[in-house]
């Protein structure tokens, strides 16, 4: 066996390789940028080596670098995790060139697949179903338009190298496909130095739906079944969850087969995934072959009981798969939420800084639930500008999937990341949609239900009775605590149940509340409905308070005092709330309302990021739709656009410069 592994990676991805290679008695070494410098992931590796400066081009992407450090250390082997180099034939060609292994395919299965165009071709020849479309090279965006027509409205326009949603544009219309064709075109380049671009077309009311692929060097290929990927923000997944709620047994079959056989027509081997757009009939087609480990591993994990990563070793060390096709497993159901540093209600555009607080639930495994937490951060390090802004990816696993996502919304809900934003009251808000509960996925999910974006959870009304719960029951904790005050008079009490009115984000709500005994049952009305609460669980100073209702259920809240209450976040709401005597209640009516103040003349960089261009200049008339600008964000570049007809009056930014959010970029007045 390998002795030695390098992870030619970061985050999460990397400390996630490094626990299977200790586990397996492999001595792991990390590389690490200047961002990087004192990165989870280098805490964890029993060696590091400095590879570079923050820029992912001077550092991980650096083959000369990586080989390097291999050297350095006497690693025999390379593991390239996902992103970066890791389906880069070159960089497989160096490390087989310098006697390395690459824990990964073949070379030529790589450029086979790779390619977006060829890898099309080789589908279409093995008998995989794809999608119509124009494979080949397109010289210009009025080559774009003119294929697009000939195509028919909607298509996708994609980077030929491209993945993880970058170079990628749905287009409607001709505005859409030449805009569309020059933004993939450079993000494609400055993302994957190729700017090679195709155009399929887009499938509409599609599913996401992929399948994992192992293979060995033995002429053995098998599937581990399906991953549903639909929910997704910019083309990049979000949630994901294994099995599909969608497939039949058939159509998984047909899927698998046609996964294989694409596989051993390229001599694949090592961990891949063939990826599908199915439509509403169950249809599929061939979208792509992501020749590497994906990031939603896990839940695939969870389901089949197998660690992709240790296979992925075994492979690359010459051994046989150690199962038949017929022998692997389909157990259960898990789902994966990705935790971004991003503002959900921004459009879920990137965002910086250090973490503050950072608690994940704790992770369990037993017969009936299973919580993992795959991450690469830790709490005061920072999500920089330079990478991919992932935070950690949160699974469970359940014997059915209404109990997996049950788990996942308590685990949300336990969740605390404080100093970004991020986008766990999106992915709170999802677990208790009925949609999502019920399996009705597209990839225009989050377009379909959050048409007007993201503003967060409107809680219904049995939520607010547990939010309101909470509150109640910690402001008589607090005022039992001030009743028990060192050497008070003799005799003296305060009387803190009773009536109260819990306000919640303005609006009142009358509670009756009485503590039943010592320990910790509490009697509630609210709404006309009574509750009996069997636990409560708080005390001042924590941030998460815990009921235990009668019956066995249990509300889990994230909570925070401010000096006029409580700011509680529960199942994506995030709430000021406040607990007053019903007298109280009555005044706040008379209380002023401070306006905020009007920022609608000014363009604000929603995001930090770099200027890439200006189009407008000062006396420009914009009307509403135009481009004024745009911004590059984690490698992602962000169109923005006039919100109504006006006048430029001071343009403050120039291409190039660094950008903070809601740093004034632009400035109008009236027409």
């Amino acid at each position: 066996m390998i002795t030695k592994l390098l992870i030619a990676n970061r985050g999460e991805i990397a400390c996630r390789v490094i626990k299977t290679a200790k586990r397996m008695g492999i001595a792991t070494v990390a590389v690490y940028s200047d961002a990087d410098r004192d990165a989870l992931h280098v805490r964890m590796a029993d060696e590091a080596v400095h590879i570079g400066a923050s820029s992912a081009k001077e550092s991980y992407l650096s083959i000369e670098k990586i080989i390097a450090a291999c050297r350095e250390t006497g690693a025999e082997a390379v593991h390239p995790g996902y992103g970066f180099l890791s389906e880069n034939p070159r960089f497989a060609e160096a490390l087989a060139a310098a006697g390395i292994i690459f824990v990964g395919p073949p070379v030529k299965a790589i450029e086979a697949m790779g390619d977006k165009i060829t890898s099309k071709k080789i589908a279409a020849e093995a008998g995989v179903s794809t999608v119509p479309g124009h494979m080949g090279l397109i010289a210009d965006a009025a080559e774009a338009v003119s294929i697009a027509k000939e195509i028919g409205y909607p298509v996708m326009i994609k980077a030929s190298a491209g993945g993880g949603g970058k170079g990628m544009r749905i287009a409607w219309n001709d505005g859409e496909a030449r805009e569309g064709f020059e933004r993939s075109k450079s993000e494609a380049a400055s993302s994957f130095g190729d700017d090679r671009i195709f155009i399929e077309k887009f499938v509409t009311d599609p599913r996401h739906i992929e399948i994992q692929l192992i293979g060995d060097g033995h002429g053995n290929v098998l599937y581990l079944n399906e991953r549903e990927c639909s929910i997704q923000r910019r083309n990049q997944k979000v949630i994901e969850e294994a099995p599909s709620p969608f497939l039949d047994a058939e159509t998984r079959r047909a899927m698998g087969e046609q996964a294989v056989a694409l596989a051993k027509a390229v001599g694949y081997q090592s961990a891949g995934t063939v990826e599908f757009i199915v439509d509403n009939k169950r249809n599929f087609y061939f979208l792509e072959m992501n020749t590497r480990l994906q990031v939603e591993h896990p839940v695939t994990e969870l389901i089949t009981g197998l660690d992709l990563v240790e296979l992925m070793l075994r492979v690359a060390n010459g051994e046989a798969l150690p199962l038949r096709q017929d022998e692997v497993k389909l157990n259960g159901w898990a789902i994966e939420s990705r935790l971004y540093a991003e503002d959900p209600y921004r459009n879920f555009l990137p965002s910086t800084g250090r973490l503050t607080r950072y608690r994940p639930p704790v992770e369990s495994a037993d017969a009936g639930l299973v919580v993992r937490n795959d991450t690469g951060v830790f709490e005061g390090g920072e999500i920089s500008t330079f990478y991919d802004p992932m935070i950690a990816k949160l699974c469970t696993w359940a014997p059915s999937r209404i109990e997996a996502i049950d788990a996942m919304a308590t685990a949300l809900d336990s969740f605390e990341v404080e100093g970004v934003g991020n986008n766990l009251p999106f992915l709170s808000t999802v677990m208790d949609q009925e949609r999502f509960r019920e399996g009705r996925l597209t990839t225009g999910y989050i377009a379909e239900e959050f048409p007007e974006g993201f503003s967060g959870a409107e809680l219904p009304r049995g939520r607010v009775f547990e939010v309101a719960a909470v509150a109640a029951m910690m402001q008589l904790v607090l005022e039992d605590r001030k009743g028990q005050v060192a050497h008070a008079p003799l005799g003296h009490s305060t009387e803190v149940y009773g009536e109260w009115v819990v306000v919640i984000e303005g609006e009142q709500v009358p509670l009756k509340l009485h503590r039943l005994d010592p320990e910790g049952s509490w009697e509630l009305n609210l709404f006309d409905q009574a509750a009996m609460a069997e636990r409560f669980d708080w005390a001042p100073g924590r941030t998460i308070a815990r009921i235990e209702w009668a019956g066995g259920a249990a509300s889990v809240v994230k909570v925070n005092r401010t000096t006029s209450g409580f700011r509680i976040r529960y199942c994506g709401a995030d709430l000021a709330v406040m607990v007053v005597r019903p007298h109280v209640a009555r005044l706040l009516s008379l209380m002023p309302v401070k306006v905020p103040p009007d920022m609608s003349k000014f363009l604000l960089c929603p995001m930090p990021g770099q200027v890439v261009r200006i189009d407008v200049t000062v006396g420009d008339v914009v009307e509403d739709g135009q481009t004024l600008a745009i911004v590059e964000a984690m490698k992602m570049e962000n169109v923005l656009k006039a919100q109504k007809r006006a006048r430029v009056s001071k343009v403050h930014v120039t291409p190039g410069a660094v950008l903070a959010v809601d740093q004034v970029m632009i400035e109008f007045e009236g027409v």
